[in-house]
């Protein structure tokens, strides 16, 4: 399985990276393999199950009725919506900063809505290693087993 995210301020990308190496260390069958997705990121056809982690970062407002444009993460929305990518979605974890109440992971949830996957996680900043564990196995539960066809 494959974890495709975009990381703007590093946040992200550092999460992921200590989610692959928990997942590590947990078994000798985690197979994941990370891949950022950048503003120069060619788009590519996915051909085998991935999981997004999109971090929110909008552009003022409230969230509700107003700001709730996301800004930044476009080029992992326009990678997944290339080709049949999106069939190969099994899901999307969001993260952001909780002080942003009804902001907090709504592009994550926008990208739900928009490729219908399950919001499957959220996770704050950085995470701690509660969420790296506990994402793991949300993971582990979902991870598609080479016999299983995708979606």
């Amino acid at each position: 399985m494959n974890l495709l995210f975009i990381s703007i301020s590093g946040n992200t990308r550092a999460f992921v990276q200590r989610l692959q190496a928990y997942a590590a260390e947990q078994t000798v069958e985690a197979d994941w393999t990370i891949k950022e997705i950048h503003d120069n990121s060619a788009l590519t056809e996915e051909t085998e199950p991935f999981v997004a982690f999109v971090p929110t970062y909008l552009e003022g407002g409230n969230g509700v009725d107003n700001g709730d444009q996301e800004i930044l993460t476009e080029t992992l929305r326009e990678y997944i919506d290339f080709g049949d990518n999106a069939q190969h979605c099994l899901g999307v974890i969001g993260s952001g900063n909780k002080n942003f109440n009804y902001q907090y992971c709504l592009t994550a949830k926008q990208y739900a809505t928009q490729f219908a996957v399950p919001f499957l996680a959220d996770f704050e900043l950085r995470g701690t290693n509660q969420d790296i564990e506990r994402i793991y196995h949300i993971l582990k539960e979902i991870e598609p087993h080479p016999t299983e066809a995708i979606k």
